[in-house]
C-alpha cells in the first residue's frame, strides 16, 4: 500500500504541496460509487432502486469509467449481469470487493487531490467518517479511502479528523462552500473550533477561502449538508436552493442563506452570480420529512444527472 509518509513530512500537507481539490464538471478519469445494499437506508423500496441505479452508472460510463465497491462475489456478479443485459459498456465498468456498510461513497469514499506538476499528480485525502455523527455503523465505510488508495497505488494522507464529501462544495479556483450546522455540529469534532476545522480544510483540499453558510433543510439527517442547499456550477456561480412558500419551514432557513451568498466575495472580490432554484414539493416517509432537494445533483463527463420528485418544479430545475 502507498504510505502517506512517503510523501508528506510533519510540517507538509496537500495545501503546502500545492494539491487541489478539483471542481466537479473538471474531467473525470472515473466515478467512485458504492453499490447499494443496506435495506434500512430504504425501507421497502431496496429493490425498486435497482434499474434506476443501474441506469445511473450507465449514464456515467458513457463518458468516463465507473468503479464500483461491492461486499461480495454475489453482489459483483449480480450487478453485472443486470447492467449487462442494460447494454452497458462493461469494459468501463470495474466492480471492486471492498465491503460497505452502506452506498453513500461521496460522504465515506476517497477525496482526490491534484497537483500534474508533482512527481505523484495525484493523492488520496483518507478523511475519517462516523457516518453522520455515530447515527449508523460505519466501520467498514470508514476504510473505503485506504482501499481505493491501495488498489490504485496512489499515497494518501489520514488528517484524523471526520470529514464527509457532501458536507463540502468547491469551485476548483480555491474556494470551498460549507455550512456551520454540519461542521461544527458536536457529533462530528467536538472540541474543534471553527478556526482549527478551517484550517483542517484549508491543508488538506487545498483551498484559500472557506465560505460559511448556516442551516441546512428540515428531515437531513446529515446535520445540513451543502450538497442539499448550494452548489457551485462554475468558478463564481451556485445554484441554490428557495422556497417560495412562507410557511414551510425551510423558507426562513433558504431564504437566510440567499442573504448570507449575496454578501459573499470570492478570493478576487468577486460577487457570486447566484441561481436560484424553487424547492420540489415536501416528500414523506412513515411521516418523516426527506429531504429532498435539486441541489444533490452530480456533474459527469456525459452530462449533468438530477434527481426529481413527480411535481410540477421538477422542469423547472431540469431547465436551469
Amino acid at each position: 500500500m502507498s504510505d502517506s509518509k512517503h510523501l508528506f513530512s510533519n510540517k507538509q500537507t496537500p495545501g503546502s504541496l500545492g494539491y487541489r481539490f478539483p471542481a466537479e464538471w473538471e474531467k473525470h478519469e472515473s466515478t467512485w460509487l458504492s453499490y447499494p445494499h443496506n435495506e434500512a437506508s430504504w425501507p421497502g423500496k431496496i429493490d425498486p432502486i435497482f434499474p434506476f441505479y443501474h441506469k445511473f452508472i450507465q449514464t456515467i460510463s458513457q463518458g468516463e469509467g465507473v468503479n464500483i465497491n461491492v461486499t461480495g462475489q454475489e453482489m459483483r456478479d449480480r450487478a453485472a449481469a443486470q447492467l449487462t443485459s442494460l447494454g452497458t459498456d462493461m469494459s468501463r465498468v470495474r466492480l471492486h470487493l471492498h465491503p460497505t456498510n452502506d452506498a453513500w461513497c461521496r460522504d465515506h469514499g476517497p477525496a482526490f487531490l491534484v497537483n500534474p506538476e508533482l512527481p505523484s499528480p495525484k493523492v488520496i485525502v483518507n478523511w475519517e467518517y462516523n457516518a453522520w455523527g455515530n447515527k449508523y455503523p460505519h466501520e467498514l465505510d470508514n476504510l473505503i479511502p485506504s482501499k481505493v488508495a491501495d488498489y490504485l497505488n496512489l499515497p494518501f494522507v489520514s488528517p484524523g479528523i471526520v470529514m464527509e464529501g457532501g458536507s463540502v462544495d468547491f469551485n476548483g479556483q480555491g474556494t470551498l462552500l460549507t455550512t456551520t450546522a454540519c461542521l461544527l455540529h458536536e457529533n462530528r469534532n467536538p472540541g474543534l473550533s471553527q478556526s482549527r476545522i478551517e484550517q483542517y480544510l484549508i491543508d488538506f483540499y487545498g483551498v484559500k477561502q472557506v465560505l460559511w453558510m448556516g442551516d441546512g433543510i428540515e428531515g437531513d439527517d446529515t446535520n445540513g449538508h451543502i450538497d442539499d442547499i448550494t452548489r457551485f456550477v462554475n468558478a463564481d456561480t451556485v445554484i441554490t436552493m428557495v422556497e417560495p412558500n412562507k410557511d414551510d419551514f425551510n423558507h426562513s432557513v433558504l431564504e437566510e442563506n440567499l442573504r448570507e451568498l449575496k454578501k459573499m466575495r470570492l478570493i478576487n472580490g468577486k460577487q457570486l452570480n447566484i441561481v436560484e432554484i424553487p424547492m420540489p414539493n415536501p416528500v414523506y416517509y412513515d411521516g418523516q420529512r426527506l429531504p429532498a432537494s435539486y441541489a444533490n445533483f452530480y456533474i459527469c463527463n456525459a452530462g449533468v444527472i438530477v434527481p426529481t420528485y413527480q411535481c410540477g418544479q421538477d422542469q423547472v430545475a431540469i431547465d436551469i
